[in-house]
């Protein structure tokens, strides 16, 4: 499927044209780098739309190469997520899916090269002796002592790492570059480091691993990646990127070309946050419909195609900003007014009786799947004597400006009667329990025939034929729009972020509604089945755009 055709233009479509027209390269080869530490979230999306989209765009090839240089904080059950959340979103990667772990006996190769150009050593200062030699951002680092080691030694210690001699934190090798340089991630880098960690690729025949930096830029080279696109925050990492490629006998170099990453109001990007929010228990999982997480709006509704659209609007540059909420909730409410079927749903029902019509009274009234598209067919209401509507739709006395039922006032069900509320009936606390009321049986599809005004319009459900279900009605996870500055991103916290309704209704049709599939109940918002739940439970996607008096589709 063609998800790039209608991209807008951006600086690294220019830069491709260029290459293209000047021969520089023939075709375009990108790819998608995810570390499997965790689940993608709608900023990895951005990446996945932008290096899946170009290759698509240019007729290129756009590879899905799991950077798994780190085993601690890996496992399978992310590789697996990863690929899912890839195709679910439309995309598929070009022949077999990479592993950076594929290529570690070259890797150790280059080090080895390295090593021998003089240009690599093994020190054995502790992990904080390190740091601290490194230096500031305003002093230079310090040699260290073992930096000046002869090449023979530095490889037969090399050889020693890799055979298991040395425990973890005691050795590593270093890149031999400048430890005076203004840009840290030059002052002689770690390369390799010592891990007695099992692998999910490779199992336990390694015991020292290559560091993400000197593994990404060989595996591009190695993949034959024309370019290499990541985020702002690896603009300094460029110097080694070059600096290694430059330096090992390796023909290809690919070019990196940084963007901005996506900054989304109301949450936050980080994994080790949102690792931190899953084990904290402060959502129920990963994909917790209040997370950024693809499967996390996967599960709240959001479609593939109003999160390609989110992408597309929000662009590639170089400039660093936030993009507001509501631009994402816009993208899914585009989508889902256009394809979403309506339905009806009490969320908090009260009992209305039809006093006029008989003790066992029972119609099919016909309504529409959606009001713009008959192609999508029409689904059949059982109409009752008693029906349930919300509670917030009728009052015993109100304004001019309220448009639902009020006593002694007449209102029209949706795809049904014209109905008055006639007298109430409460409980002791004082609390409505029933509203009874009269209907006009000629009103049904039109208006009353002696020309009476009937302006409010609401939803109801069969309290014989509708269907319990669990209502989730979801908030945004967090209450400041920048829960990353805050002193505690926890204490940000929405304590509002999920409110469970356990005694809505639903009619009838949506008892066997699929997981994940969205719909529009009328007058309330946009919601789909949860996919995790054995019974019926809905989760709210997002709310209506306007009001209800304003939304009437």
């Amino acid at each position: 499927m063609s998800q790039a055709d209608h991209s807008p233009s951006n600086f690294i479509r220019q830069i491709i044209d260029e290459d293209l027209a000047s021969g520089k390269h023939q075709s375009v080869q990108t790819r998608f780098p995810p570390e499997p530490n965790g689940y993608l979230h709608i900023g990895h999306a951005k990446s996945i739309c932008l290096n899946f989209g170009i290759a698509e765009h240019y007729q290129g090839k756009c590879n899905l190469r799991f950077d798994d240089t780190n085993p601690e904080k890996e496992s399978v059950e992310y590789v697996e997520s990863i690929k899912r959340d890839v195709q679910w979103l439309g995309f598929e990667w070009s022949g077999d899916i990479h592993y950076s772990s594929d290529y570690f006996e070259q890797l150790y190769g280059y080090a080895v090269e390295l090593i021998e150009k003089g240009l690599a050593y093994v020190d054995e200062l502790t992990p904080e002796q390190i740091r601290e030699y490194r230096g500031t951002l305003t002093s230079p680092g310090r040699n260290s002592p073992y930096r000046d080691r002869p090449v023979e030694e530095n490889l037969a210690l090399f050889t020693r790492m890799r055979n298991g001699e040395f425990a973890e934190g005691t050795a590593c090798l270093r890149a031999k570059i400048d430890m005076a340089s203004s840009f840290m991630v030059m002052r002689d880098p770690v390369i390799y480091r010592v891990r007695f960690a099992h692998h999910h690729q490779t199992g336990d025949k390694w015991c020292i691993y290559p560091m993400y930096d000197f593994t990404h830029c060989i595996s591009d080279a190695l993949e034959g990646i024309t370019h290499s696109l990541c985020t702002l925050e690896f603009q300094d990492n460029r110097r080694l990127y070059d600096w290694v490629l430059d330096n090992i006998s390796i023909d290809c170099h690919p070019r990196q070309y940084e963007f901005s990453r996506l900054n989304l109001e109301y949450t936050v990007m980080s994994k080790r946050k949102l690792n931190q929010l899953v084990t904290d228990g402060h959502v129920q999982g990963w994909n917790d419909p209040r997370m950024p997480t693809i499967s996390g709006l996967r599960r709240r509704g959001y479609t593939p195609a109003s999160i390609r659209e989110f992408c597309r609007r929000i662009g590639v540059t170089k400039q660093d900003n936030t993009v507001e909420m509501g631009m994402l909730e816009a993208c899914i409410r585009d989508d889902l007014n256009e394809n979403a079927p309506r339905a009806m749903a009490v969320l908090r029902p009260v009992r209305l009786v039809i006093e006029n019509l008989a003790d066992g009274h029972e119609e099919i009234l016909k309504a529409p799947n959606h009001p713009n598209k008959p192609e999508m067919g029409e689904r059949e209401i059982p109409f009752t004597r008693e029906i349930l509507i919300d509670e917030a739709d009728f009052r015993e006395e109100a304004n001019k400006k309220y448009k639902r039922l009020v006593l002694g006032k007449e209102v029209r069900l949706r795809n049904a009667y014209v109905i008055k509320a006639e007298r109430v009936e409460k409980d002791d606390a004082g609390n409505i329990t029933t509203i009874y009321c009269s209907y006009d049986p000629d009103t049904l599809g039109k208006d009353p025939a002696d020309g009476r005004k009937v302006k409010g319009v609401i939803h109801w459900v069969s309290a014989s034929h509708g269907v319990p279900a669990e209502v989730r009605l979801y908030d945004r996870l967090f209450s400041v729009p920048n829960p990353g500055a805050a002193d505690s991103f926890e204490a940000a916290l929405n304590p509002a972020s999920l409110q469970v309704l356990e005694h809505a209704v639903v009619e009838p049709s949506l008892a066997a509604a699929p997981a994940e599939r969205a719909y529009q109940f009328e007058r309330e918002g946009y919601f789909c089945r949860d996919s995790e739940s054995g019974v019926l439970v809905f989760n709210l996607t997002v709310a209506l755009r306007d009001s209800w008096g304003k939304e009437g589709a």
